[in-house]
């Protein structure tokens, strides 16, 4: 099997000699077959991606098997992504790598762009997961190493890949090495600042599943991105899952962002502790936590298998080394509500068209995390320092003086502690509006998981809160309408008298295999899809019943019940087997009804013929005599009666010899004449051989003995 795939929906419809159905140009694929750019003849289809298709083709010039991309038609339209697709040649052609697919050559003929790139016969680091998943952490590090190494080799070139999932991981049959190789550096940029997009600026490239927290909030990636990725895919080798999962691609981006790839032994049990180390150092969502580079992911993947090469089951050292660092928790739901209104009072508030202001979104507005927690006692504080720091007002120029010449006491203002009052008044409202506002009226959201529906709502019910169920979620752990999450979740803080969302599970997601017999290759697979399960490959059989192209049976078989995502095989129709006709002319007649009923041919015997060369028994003539049937159509067969037996005349005997000459041989025979022993030249007839009454082939000599 071979796999250059560009996107999680690739399905391919044909492959090479690994077992994938051949390319036919006959299902539309014009390109099957034709000679690009003067040298590369195209073969069967391997893989099918987003923007390009891959193809078996050979290199015409040099004699050799490659691999060619070419773009879809129509998008060669696109400018921006014609520049792309050709960049991607001169960025992966910038790397030579034993452990990075080659790109040969690039070009475009006639509409259609192409890349030239090393063939990789085997199978993709998604089938080791697939079928071997959970792995041993000394193996799941011996097939992350060599995409390291590759990573490494890129981040020094000043490339970085962008998409660095199990599918762009090939790895070779046995018999070509074996080597494990990263694929399609399609999405690799060079590291500049006019590379650098933002989601609002650029386009979000990668598959969410693999993707970095700063990917998904800001567009922005660097070497860190590829050692996350290279962290998640370490992930699922040891666990055999990916670490965050939702019903969206946009609620798994959310997973990256707002939380932590979780420890691989929580799946796994007995898995090293410096192994999730460095699963943690690799994925953490502060890129600053993260190894700089691949080449820095590198020598840590070595020092861990070693680690586990010398037997070591937990190392103190080597796991404080690689966790992350332990920083302050950002300033958000920790920080109490009267605080966070404090915060943001002391800010200056963004221009709004209505001066509308709403507390409760405010005191749920997350605090910056730089930003320094404020009570309303140091609000009041600082509003006492600058009121003291404020210069003193100039005298009214309407205010009353004494007379002069009399020197009176100072007249003591009221103002200011009228000031002050309204002040403390205010403050003091201040506080208690956001005691209201921001904490009094607020509850905490009670842990109902792993409750049932019913107990669930009331524990709910006791907290001055109501409960709904949503259309629930699959689980693999959760039985069927348990409680596995809510919205907002435990511990939460929420208006009274609101509404919590209950997820209940539904159990585990299972599909049955559709029923597929019968529908052609690619509405087999699009039924597999909309189950909610994957292609596997196609292989051919002959079959009687079944026409060509069509589904003779699955893989797993029809009506299975099966985990979403599990590979499902086809077996399709090359339609009837033919059969091969031997020509039985001149040979034994039962023998040949024989081996031509055992090849599953009918055998008619349309009559008998005399003959004098074939024997009786055996076949004359055969219809048809040589070409190929199918099972159940007729072989005619004439079988010959030998030649014809005509009876010697009788009266020979005492007839002159003219005379029974002449008898023998209007009688169709032919005629020897011999002297008798006791001849007298009489020249009578005196013995006939053989003797008259015999049955002898039409034609025979006969003796005639005279006297």
């Amino acid at each position: 099997m071979q796999s250059y795939r560009e996107a999680p929906e690739a399905r391919p419809k044909s492959g090479n000699q690994s077992g994938w159905g051949s390319g036919d140009p006959s299902r539309g694929d014009t390109l099957i077959g034709r000679l690009v750019d003067g040298r590369y003849e195209i073969g069967d289809l391997v893989a099918r991606g987003g923007m390009a298709s891959v193809y078996e083709a050979t290199d015409t010039r040099l004699n050799r098997t490659v691999a060619v991309k070419v773009m879809h038609p129509g998008m060669g339209d696109d400018d921006a992504f014609a520049a792309r697709f050709v960049r991607e040649a001169h960025a992966a052609a910038r790397l030579s790598h034993p452990n990075v697919v080659a790109v040969f050559d690039q070009g475009n003929d006639d509409g259609v762009v192409f890349l030239a790139m090393e063939y990789v016969p085997g199978e993709t680091l998604r089938d080791v997961i697939r079928r071997d998943a959970p792995l041993s952490p000394a193996d799941a590090l011996a097939l992350l190493e060599p995409v390291a190494s590759a990573l490494s080799a890129a981040h020094r070139a000043g490339l970085i890949h962008r998409d660095v999932k199990p599918e762009n991981v090939l790895i070779e049959e046995p018999t070509s090495g074996g080597r494990v190789k990263v694929a399609d550096f399609g999405l690799a940029k060079a590291v500049s600042a006019d590379t650098q997009h933002t989601v609002t600026g650029g386009v979000l490239i990668g598959t969410v599943s693999y993707l970095a927290p700063e990917l998904v909030v800001d567009g922005r990636a660097d070497a860190r991105a590829d050692v996350y990725a290279a962290g998640v895919v370490l992930y699922e080798l040891l666990t055999g899952h990916k670490p965050h999962e939702g019903e969206s691609p946009i609620a798994v981006a959310y997973k990256h962002v707002h939380a932590d790839v979780p420890p691989p032994s929580a799946l796994v049990p007995g898995i090293p502790a410096y192994v999730d180390a460095l699963v943690a150092r690799a994925t953490a969502r502060d890129r600053t936590q993260r190894p700089a580079d691949a080449g820095v992911l590198l020598h840590q993947v070595h020092r861990v298998a070693q680690a586990l090469r010398e037997g070591v089951r937990d190392d103190v050292e080597l796991t404080a080394d690689l966790v992350p660092r332990v920083l302050p928790a950002p300033v958000t739901e920790q920080t109490t509500a009267l605080e966070a209104l404090a915060v943001r009072a002391a800010q200056p508030l963004p221009h709004s068209s209505d001066d509308s202001f709403d507390p409760v979104e405010l005191a749920n507005d997350p605090v910056p995390i730089a930003a320094p927690v404020v009570t309303p006692a140091k609000v009041m504080l600082r509003e006492e320092v600058m009121a003291q720091r404020s210069p003193t007002a100039a005298p009214s120029s309407t205010a009353r003086t004494r007379p002069s010449g009399r020197a009176g006491r100072p007249r003591r203002s009221r103002r200011g502690p009228i000031l002050l009052l309204l002040a403390l008044l205010l403050v003091a409202g201040g506080g208690a509006g956001a005691y209201w506002f921001g904490y009094a009226r607020y509850t905490t959201t009670p842990g109902v998981i792993g409750m049932g529906q019913t107990t669930a709502i009331d524990r709910l019910e006791r907290a001055g809160l109501s409960g709904q169920a949503d259309d629930g979620s699959y689980s693999e752990t959760v039985p069927v309408g348990e409680v596995i999450g809510t919205d907002p979740e435990p511990g939460s803080r929420i208006l009274a008298d609101s509404s919590v969302t209950l997820t209940l599970s539904l159990g585990k997601e299972r599909y049955d295999v559709p029923p597929i017999e019968g529908q052609n290759e690619d509405r087999a697979q699009d039924a597999l899809a909309d189950t909610n399960l994957s292609f596997g490959k196609s292989v051919e059989r002959w079959s009687e019943t079944v026409g060509a192209g069509l589904v003779i049976r699955a893989d797993p078989p029809v009506g299975k019940t099966l985990k979403p995502g599990t590979a499902v095989n086809l077996v399709l129709s090359k339609g009837r087997r033919p059969v091969k006709v031997k020509d039985w002319t001149g040979l034994d007649g039962d023998r040949a009804d024989q081996a031509l009923t055992k090849r599953g041919l009918v055998v008619e015997q349309v009559g008998e013929e005399f003959d004098d060369d074939v024997p009786q028994g055996y076949v004359l003539t055969q219809s048809p005599a040589s070409g190929s049937l199918f099972r159940g159509e007729t072989v005619e067969l004439t079988l010959s009666k030998g030649p014809e037996l005509v009876a010697v005349p009788d009266g020979l005997i005492a007839t002159g010899v003219d005379a029974a000459t002449e008898m023998l041989e209007s009688a169709g025979f032919g005629v020897e004449v011999e002297e008798g022993a006791s001849y007298l030249g009489l020249r009578y007839v005196m013995d006939v051989d053989p003797g008259s009454g015999t049955l002898v082939p039409k034609g025979s000599t006969i003796t005639l003995y005279l006297v």
